[in-house]
């Protein structure tokens, strides 16, 4: 069994996906629009070209996601992408690229329980984790 999450955008799935596999060296495996499939028939037009399913590997892990319809999307919450990072470095520059444009809600910081850890939501409305193990002796 995996556990995969699926995010909902208000209408830039694929710029947010193009943005996650650039920042996380992951790979886009599907970008399917509704125009060129059964749903494109029950799709206003200005639709068409929006995202009805995403999904981007990142070493093992999984993210899917689609565009809602305005009158079905909702703004994320109660939950966060949570990113595992070995790197201090690599955890640094993740969180800085992921969250630019986005709003802060803890800076990337040491704790005591890591040497680093920070929570934020991109400019796509998505809130994160970035946690940065401390080494194990």
């Amino acid at each position: 069994m995996q556990i995969q999450p699926y995010l909902f955008y208000k209408g830039d799935c694929e710029e947010a996906f193009k943005f996650y596999e650039r920042v996380l060296n992951g790979k886009i495996d599907a970008l399917l629009p509704h125009a060129g499939t059964p749903a494109e028939q029950n799709t206003p037009p200005e639709w068409r070209d929006k995202i009805m399913h995403a999904r981007l590997t990142v070493g093992e892990a999984v993210l899917m996601a689609s565009d809602a319809p305005p009158e079905h999307y909702s703004a994320p919450g109660g939950f966060s992408v949570s990113l595992q990072i070995d790197e201090v470095s690599k955890a640094e520059r993740v969180y800085n690229e992921l969250s630019a444009g986005g709003k802060i809600t803890l800076a990337l910081q040491q704790t005591f329980w890591a040497t680093r850890f920070g929570m934020f939501t991109d400019r796509f409305g998505i809130p994160w984790m970035i946690n940065c193990n401390q080494p194990t002796a």
